[in-house]
């Protein structure tokens, strides 16, 4: 079966694409106008599927990323194995519904027990396979990743399952012996690396340095993932351009995460913020540091609105950081895909025919209106509007 698709802009230009048996078969000029524009399939490097869809019932007493860890807490305590398929089930539906291909979700560690979230989601990654793809990555405080025995636990499980090793670090004390243990323990197993980081504004936050320099030393260029490094936004200026520097050498990836980090940072009752904790994309971008964009929260105390759509997030980075968003589609395709080590989605002759057009002549018109008309491809077939709701 062939199927063209007809005026399309691809790197600025107006082409005509052909899929054949769920490959592009073609890509040919077409020197009209562009009605929509083209985008391979999404990749979320950085979601928090056990904690979705819970805003409903549980609220910050205060505001800002800790009043939103101390609420979360409190609901976690009654999650099930039925309620947690069934928020993850919406998620991941309305994930596929968007175009997601692939996504990240961080799962908290808190205790020494295996979580119940953990093994739901890796059941829910059998029933997705060929549909989304889900990686887990385990998210526990530093100190607990990096006690010795508990830590050794922890990194054991997340290798036999072929996972990923991740914590939350901001201001500990003993950080750079911690850290080295939870380097020492991604090393000896060959564990992908994925860090919450100096997630407040912090003058003193400087642990992504430290990241940063373990990375080096251990050599785990492309294995490093780090999320935030909110602080960065307000550190001075030569230091953080020294860092960024040392980030790019090491090869270590920053995950921007500008609904949740706009919403918790610099939060107040009553009070409109003034430091918005973004971590400098534009500066990253020019010293060599790939950046992603990731949806973080969706509905829950960390961020009470959102929803699972790359295009959302970039739409939000784009006005909070005054991007051009063509410049920036990599953040949400190329870029994540590579950070998490799964297939990169491209448009080009011979791959897989799996991508989104979105009504519009340019990118700005795109992204313009959040209702533009979307196509869904996959596998070179037109995905059907799900006509179901849950």
């Amino acid at each position: 079966m062939i199927t063209e698709f007809n005026d399309i802009l691809l790197d600025g230009q107006t082409v005509n694409v052909t899929v054949r048996e769920g490959c592009i078969a073609s890509i040919s000029p077409n020197f009209g106008p562009a009605k929509r524009v083209i985008l391979p399939l999404p990749v979320d490097p950085h979601v928090h599927l056990d904690k979705t869809f819970t805003i409903g019932r549980c609220q910050s007493a205060e505001p800002g990323l800790f009043g939103a860890i101390e609420a979360m807490a409190g609901d976690a305590l009654n999650w099930t194995e039925t309620d947690l398929r069934t928020r993850m089930t919406q998620a991941l539906s309305e994930a596929y519904d968007n175009g997601i291909a692939a996504m990240r979700s961080h799962i908290d560690w808190i205790q020494a027990d295996v979580p119940l979230a953990w093994d739901v989601l890796g059941e829910l990654a059998q029933d997705w396979r060929g549909r989304v793809h889900i990686q887990r990555a385990s998210l526990s405080p530093l100190d607990m990743l990096g006690d010795p025995a508990c830590g050794s636990a922890i990194a054991t499980r997340v290798a036999r399952d072929n996972e990923v090793l991740g914590c939350f670090v901001y201001r500990n004390k003993g950080l750079d012996e911690l850290l080295e243990q939870v380097f020492d323990l991604a090393a000896q197993r060959n564990l992908l690396l994925d860090f919450h980081v100096d997630e407040g504004l912090d003058i003193e936050a400087d642990a992504f340095d430290r990241i940063v320099a373990l990375t080096s030393r251990y050599n785990m260029a492309g294995r490093v993932l780090c999320g935030h490094a909110c602080s960065l936004s307000i550190r001075p200026e030569a230091e953080v351009s020294r860092v960024l520097d040392a980030a790019a050498e090491a090869g270590i990836a920053l995950t921007v995460l500008p609904n949740t980090n706009l919403w918790l940072q610099d939060s107040k009752q009553n009070a409109t913020p003034r430091q918005r904790g973004f971590a400098p994309i534009h500066e990253l971008q020019a010293a060599g540091v790939p950046v992603l964009f990731g949806t973080d929260n969706v509905a829950d105390p960390f961020y009470s609105m959102g929803t699972y759509d790359a295009l959302d997030v970039l739409r939000i980075a784009s006005v909070a950081a005054h991007l051009v968003p063509s410049d920036w589609l990599h953040s949400i395709t190329t870029g994540p895909a590579r950070a998490m080590g799964v297939n990169a989605p491209e448009i080009k002759v011979g791959a897989p025919a799996d991508f989104i057009l979105i009504e519009g002549y340019s990118w700005d018109d795109a992204l313009r209106d959040p209702r533009a008309q979307r196509e869904i491809i996959r596998g070179g077939a037109i995905q059907p509007e799900r006509k179901d709701t849950l």
